[in-house]
């Protein structure tokens, strides 16, 4: 009777840990290869019927991204016409198939052991087949979480799925670290021309088996999601949508109270059937910095980390990489942890600010270069649309990019005598205007520069 007026509260928990699995899944799949990358490189650079040049790796590497952009764009037709619950089933699934798959691509068509182009294609297309399971859980278990969580505790709780992606990669750093235990990566090294080579001396462990434990331990949580999932309910916004008021009645009063769900139920069907809004009703911008965010977090270089870790940190001359890649790992928990801890108390905005802001020196550092180039002005806002802002300051920065990070010396010189031109000729916009010289707007300035490149 209580449960009935109030709610459970562990049902809500046991069912979102549940969900939150798929994000582990995610983490788990996408920073797997970071171990096993080298062996399975040296597995393929084996192969007799066709050349491994670095090109096919770092495509072998990367190949789950394809089964990512695949899983993302059906995400939503699965997720209307299929229900949350059964496309989660179908992510584990795929998780389960892209792990075995993965340990053993010569399974049933192919000689075990043996490396050659046919088997490079079978195992990029079991990888592809994960990515599929990432892009459906990166769309679906928040969305599953946010449907089934109270409006009050709804930012944690989907929080705590980003929580788990970092997880699964700090687990799968400590797995690939455990399997590998005293056997040692292969050393592989670059001679020219989009190519390396095996050094003589490795582990042979390494590279026939040791890369296949590694995939192979992604079974382990897949199978336990695909069941466990089997026993959740679906949610309560898409049994609305499928007429199934009863079941969503049934899932909400469980979760919230009879009172509060009855409450919660008609703000469902109030939201599912009143369908007056435009795609841009909180304008484009929104949108556009929505996406931008998810591009400037791909655009520092994460994904390069996550894949070669181990070698980024060996290339740095660092005595063991696997136990660097796993503080790493720790590093990445800490922050998200929290995120998790503030996201109500502080809000969403502040914290995405503070995140960008802590990713543009990664994005800014190079091994000898630099890459953050401030152009000094603000926003201006209130000029803006005026055709009076001065253009100099981001033209110049652009110059240092280029001749600071990409050693174009001569494209930026080019540049700086351009502007230096156009300021010897009395060009002037109003915020540098003087005796004798000529008023231009920003357009005119910039057009001015670029005649004289």
């Amino acid at each position: 009777m209580n449960q009935n007026q109030s709610g459970s509260k562990a049902y809500l928990f046991s069912i979102v840990l549940v969900a939150v699995l798929g994000g582990l899944l995610f983490g788990y799949d996408t920073a797997v290869i970071s171990g096993a990358e080298k062996g399975l490189q040296a597995f393929f650079l084996g192969a007799t019927d066709f050349t491994y040049t670095d090109a096919w790796h770092g495509f072998t590497c990367a190949s789950a991204l394809i089964g990512c952009i695949i899983g993302s764009a059906i995400s939503g037709y699965l997720a209307s016409n299929w229900g949350r619950k059964k496309s989660l089933i179908f992510a584990g699934v795929m998780f389960f198939i892209s792990a075995l798959g993965s340990m053993e691509p010569e399974f049933l068509f192919f000689e075990h052991g043996h490396a050659d182009y046919p088997l490079l294609i079978a195992f990029n297309i079991y990888r592809v087949i994960g990515g599929v399971g990432v892009g459906l859980a990166s769309a679906i278990c928040p969305m599953y979480i946010a449907e089934v969580a109270p409006s009050n505790i709804r930012g944690t709780l989907v929080s705590w799925n980003q929580f788990a992606i970092i997880f699964g990669q700090l687990v799968v750093y400590m797995v690939n670290f455990m399997i590998l235990g005293d056997h040692t990566n292969p050393v592989i090294e670059s001679i020219g021309q989009g190519m390396s080579e095996l050094v003589p001396g490795y582990d042979p462990w390494t590279v026939s088996t040791g890369w296949r434990y590694m995939f192979g331990s992604e079974a382990v949580p897949a199978g336990l999601f695909t069941i466990l999932i089997c026993f959740v309910p679906e949610t309560p916004r898409y049994l609305v949508m499928a007429g199934q008021d009863s079941k969503a009645l049934a899932v909400l009063t469980r979760i919230n109270g009879e009172a509060e769900g009855r409450n919660i139920l008609h703000e469902i069907k109030n939201t599912v059937t009143e369908k007056t809004e435009k795609m841009f009703t909180y304008g484009i911008l929104v949108i556009f910095v929505g996406i931008m965010l998810s591009v400037f977090q791909q655009a520092v270089g994460i994904n390069a980390v996550l894949y070669y870790a181990p070698r980024i940190f060996g290339d740095m001359g660092m005595t063991d990489p696997m136990v660097n890649t796993v503080v790493m790992g720790v590093v990445n928990i800490l922050f998200t942890l929290v995120a998790i801890f503030t996201v109500e108390k502080w809000g969403r905005r502040p914290l995405l600010i503070t995140g960008s802001i802590g990713m543009v020196p990664s994005s800014s550092l190079g091994a000898t270069t630099c890459g953050l180039y401030e152009p000094i002005h603000g926003s201006a806002p209130d000029i803006a649309g005026q055709d009076v802002v001065n253009p100099i300051a981001c033209i110049l920065s652009a110059a240092m990019m280029l001749r600071y990070s990409f050693g174009m010396a001569a494209e930026a010189d080019a540049i700086e005598s351009a502007v230096n031109a156009v300021l010897d000729a009395g060009l002037r916009t109003a915020d540098m205007m003087a005796d004798g010289c000529t008023k231009v707007g920003c357009t005119a300035m910039g057009d001015a520069i670029l005649e004289r490149i």
